[in-house]
């Protein structure tokens, strides 16, 4: 654990050599990245470093604060700062690539490079926008997050994961790694509604810093990921950043969990003398 400026942040670290940072998507823990394999794999070369984003797993997300991409940037910026960590490839999957970006975008000479996987970058409908907004508004979140909100979660949960997954199959002990129960938690329920309410807001506003990033960017996506279309947001994104590049997949929006060798390369080139440079 780590205390920045009152949020509690938990990670995990392990391995010697040049910094990476992985960061999680939505309604999930740092502990996506181990069952994937892709923490293990980094290790053996790089010092990874994998945050619970604010809200989620063990860290703490105060009220009174949007918890903006941007700002879980900036506190997660503190932490890497406090930890003596300096030019990572930053990680990130799903909800976790804006926080990556807007930390490319905060502190550019500070950001070796970016490996964003399976990304919603543009606004675009999304149809668990509307129905989180309840969840997220204090209040009346709380009340269903202490009432209704984890029963439905929890009959609810092995469609949403196999639908995250496909057309995949979810790995049989994906749900005993990641725990459950950490996820059908109210505090995290109430992070993860926020996250889902706010994210086309989110987009809105950073779809117009991404021609500010300076550092590479290499995206990774599944070609059939049915949770975020990737001709709309990873090509998209590609096409808009001259300094990236581009990987589709045979795989579903779990890109990490079926190619992790392909995304620790795509970090292996970037923290690279050569690769930086590029």
């Amino acid at each position: 654990m780590i205390d920045v400026d009152g949020v509690r942040l938990h990670y995990l670290e392990r391995g010697e050599g040049p910094p990476v940072v992985l960061l999680h998507g939505n309604g999930v823990q740092l502990e996506d990245f181990i069952a994937s394999g892709l923490f293990d794999k980094l290790a053996e070369r790089h010092r990874v470093i994998a945050f619970d984003r604010p809200g989620f797993g063990h860290s703490t997300r105060p009220r009174g604060k949007l918890w903006t991409p941007s700002l879980q940037a900036l506190w997660l910026g503190k932490a890497l700062e406090r930890l003596g960590v300096t030019r990572p490839v930053v990680v990130g999957h799903s909800w976790g690539t804006l926080v990556a970006l807007a930390m490319g975008v905060q502190a550019p000479s500070n950001i070796a490079g970016l490996v964003l996987l399976s990304g919603f970058y543009y606004p675009t409908a999304r149809m668990e926008v509307p129905l989180n907004v309840p969840g997220a508004i204090p209040g009346v979140g709380d009340v269903l997050q202490h009432t209704v909100m984890p029963v439905l979660a929890r009959f609810a949960l092995k469609g949403t994961v196999r639908k995250m997954f496909a057309p995949n199959p979810v790995p049989d002990d994906f749900l005993q790694v990641v725990p459950r129960e950490m996820m059908l938690r109210p505090r995290q329920l109430r992070a993860a509604a926020e996250d889902t309410a706010f994210m086309i807001a989110a987009v809105t506003q950073m779809q117009e810093e991404y021609a500010q990033l300076q550092v590479p960017v290499t995206l990774i996506a599944g070609a059939d990921d049915g949770i975020v279309d990737p001709t709309a947001h990873t090509k998209r994104l590609h096409d808009e950043l001259p300094r990236s590049e581009l990987k589709m997949v045979a795989a579903g929006h779990m890109v990490h969990h079926a190619v992790p060798a392909e995304i620790a390369d795509a970090v292996e080139a970037l923290s690279s003398p050569v690769g930086a440079a590029a």
